[in-house]
This record gives C-alpha cells, structure tokens and sequence, in this order.
C-alpha cells in the first residue's frame, strides 16, 4: 500500500510530499518525493494570519483553498513519479494557531478539496484527536520515529531543529518527545528582516557573526526551556516580538535596518546558537545516556548549525555521542516529516493509534486523523 505524506512545515517554504510503500510484514520505505515552492504571497498571509491580523475569517477561508490547490498539485506531480497508484495520503495542514492549553490547535486545509483535485483519500486533522484527549497535539512525530529508528544496540535520538524525539535502548520504557525550543523560525525570521532572505543558506550569515555570550544567556532564562516535559510550542510563542522583547532587555534598541553589519550578524549567530543549545541541553537532560543523535529537516542541511550541535554536545560531556543524518539509515533528512504524516495515515487505515501518550500527555492512545473520501 502507497500512502503519501504532505507537509508545509514551519518555515513555510514550501510544500512536500513523500510516498511510502507499505508492506503487509510492517516494513516501510520511501519510493518517491516531490516538492512545490511557496508562492511568496500566500507565504506572507500564512505568517500574517499566524501572528494575529485583520478579517481573519476571510483570510483563513482564501489561504485554505489555496493551500488546498498547493497539496493537490504536489500530489499529482508525485503520483506521475510512481508507477503504482498512491491509495491515501495524510495530509496535515498549516498550523497558524497552537494552544493546547486552552483545548484547541488549528490549522489551515480543506481536505475535502484536495481530495477532489487528487483524486486521492485524504487523512487530515491530527492532532485535534490528542488535544481532544488532554494531549498537547504534538509533536506526533515521535511514534513514527520510534517505528524506524529505535535499536536494541544504544540510546536515540531524533532532532528535527526544533522538536526532539528520545527513544531508550529498552523497548519496555517509553519514548518521549517534545519541542525544545524555536528551532529556526527566529532565525528565518532574522534574516528576512536583515537581509531580506528566507534563510541563511548552509548557516553562512551566522558563521561569520560572533556569538554574543551575554545576549545568548539572556534568551536561554526564557522559561520555555525549564518547562516540565511533554511540551509544544510554536510561532505564536517564539515571534518576532519575543525576539523584539529580548533585544531590548540586552539593551538593543535600533531596528535591523539601523544595526551595523557585524551585529547583524552576530544576531544570527547568536539565534543559531539558540537553536543548538536547547536542544542538546533538552536531550541531555531527558536522556542523559544517549548514544547516537539523528538529525533530520532543513536544519540537518545547515553545516555551521550541525557544528554547533556537535560542540553543544562535547561542552555537555557527551563527547561520544554519534552525531549524524537520517540519511544513515536510508531516509532523506527532508522526507521524515512527510514520511511521518503518510505513517499516521496508514495507522488510520490500520485503525491502530496514531499518538504516543507520553509524548503529548494525551489520556491514552487515539486514532488519529479524519477520512476525506475522493469520491
């Protein structure tokens, strides 16, 4: 069974989907990829409507149709790359608003028109099943990283930047999971308003700033860090206006605009370190006899940021941790989100759960995920 995962992730820069081959003896693999740009426009409405704007119904109902019209048109091109048909596809939404603590996450799809333009079954809307059950709603990666990377030999664990997944070598323990921190929304948010890129390419902008150590420790007093797990967050926490806020508090007043350069880019170099540290201080701390360390997503592309990673963990005495790419065990580092999303939707036709209770803090194991039929 073929199942395809879609996914507009965090950073918003476009839309991928990943197709899986399921086998009836619960083996797994990925036979084909396809991925659309972001269109800039619908880009800036998606964070827009992330931060809180105006006619906001509106605006949600247009972003909706037309991140409907980006799935189905990912789908499409993907299925014309196999040459078995994809049966179903999970397919997650834009997430523009997390608050689990008040009973609800949303975000913005409208499965019922993908599944008329692909021609495909969608499953959509997975994690309000969690958060429904006491849940946070994410990250609901941690089972399916459980599925293909746990080991009988060590400690594992899985960084997707910005959430981690901690998988003990005991099968009898469990896997736990959580975000640990901004990952590179800051970061992408810092360049396009210093340099007006996306996102600083294989981490060179940062690499040539210095690390303001002060600045640094400012950013990691944020209580986030401390919080008990199982924990999420997302942009509506970590926005530009958390960043504005720590700025001043280090006594930083001038705009991006009016900074010399050399600060500039010591902020990206500072925010980079950001994102290392609180990983590595969250994965030491909940799984201190970790052994190997799998990175995966955009930030497994960035050198300076993976070295960062790599001297986090020698600071933390974890000098003999393996620190290396999904790729190792034959998954595209930018195919594992999607890839997990095609999982949960095959754990809903299996009608197996979908969640890890203690990673989300949910009452118990749920299936999740909704039916959207093609016809």
């Amino acid at each position: 069974m073929i199942v395809a995962g879609v996914m507009s992730g965090t950073s918003l820069d476009g839309i991928d989907a990943v197709a899986v081959d399921f086998a009836d003896d619960g083996g797994m693999r990925v036979v084909g990829q396809a991925s659309l740009p972001m269109p800039s426009v619908l880009r800036s409405e998606l964070l827009a409507l992330a931060l809180g704007t105006d006619h906001e119904i509106e605006r949600m109902g247009d972003a909706s149709v037309a991140l409907a019209h980006l799935y189905a048109w990912t789908l499409q091109d993907l299925q014309q790359r196999l040459s078995e048909p994809i049966a179903a596809a999970g397919v997650h939404g834009q997430t523009i608003r997390h608050r689990p603590e008040r009973g609800f996450t949303l975000q913005l799809n409208h499965p019922a028109l993908v599944a008329e333009l692909s021609g495909i079954d969608i499953i959509a809307d997975f994690r309000s099943r969690d958060v429904a059950a006491g849940g946070e709603g994410a990250p609901l990666v941690p089972a399916f990283h459980a599925a293909c990377f746990r080991s009988a030999e060590c400690s594992t664990a899985v960084l997707n930047i910005a959430n981690v997944t901690l998988i003990p070598q005991d099968f009898a323990a469990d896997v736990l999971g959580f975000d640990c921190g901004p990952g590179n929304m800051l970061l992408d948010h810092w360049m396009q308003t210093a340099q007006g890129l996306p996102y600083d390419s294989d981490g060179s902008y940062a690499r040539s700033g210095s690390i303001d150590q002060a600045l640094l420790a400012l950013m990691l007093t944020d209580p986030y860090f401390d919080r008990p797990i199982p924990k999420s967050t997302g942009r509506e926490y970590f926005s530009p206006s958390w960043l504005d806020e720590k700025l001043h508090a280090s006594g930083e007043f001038r705009c991006a605009a009016d900074m010399p350069d050399e600060r500039r880019r010591s902020i990206a170099a500072v925010l980079t370190e950001l994102t290392a540290r609180s990983a590595v201080d969250a994965l030491i701390r909940w799984l201190p006899d970790v052994q190997r360390l799998y990175l995966c997503g955009g930030g497994a592309l960035n050198s300076f940021l993976c070295e960062r990673i790599r001297i986090a963990l020698d600071a933390a005495g974890a000098h003999t941790v393996a620190l290396c790419s999904t790729a190792a065990c034959g998954i595209d580092p930018m195919a594992v989100e999607g890839a997990a999303f095609a999982w949960l939707a095959h754990q809903w036709f299996l009608r197996q759960p979908g969640n890890l209770p203690a990673a989300t803090h949910a009452a118990g194991p749920r299936r999740l995920g909704c039916l959207y039929p093609a016809s």
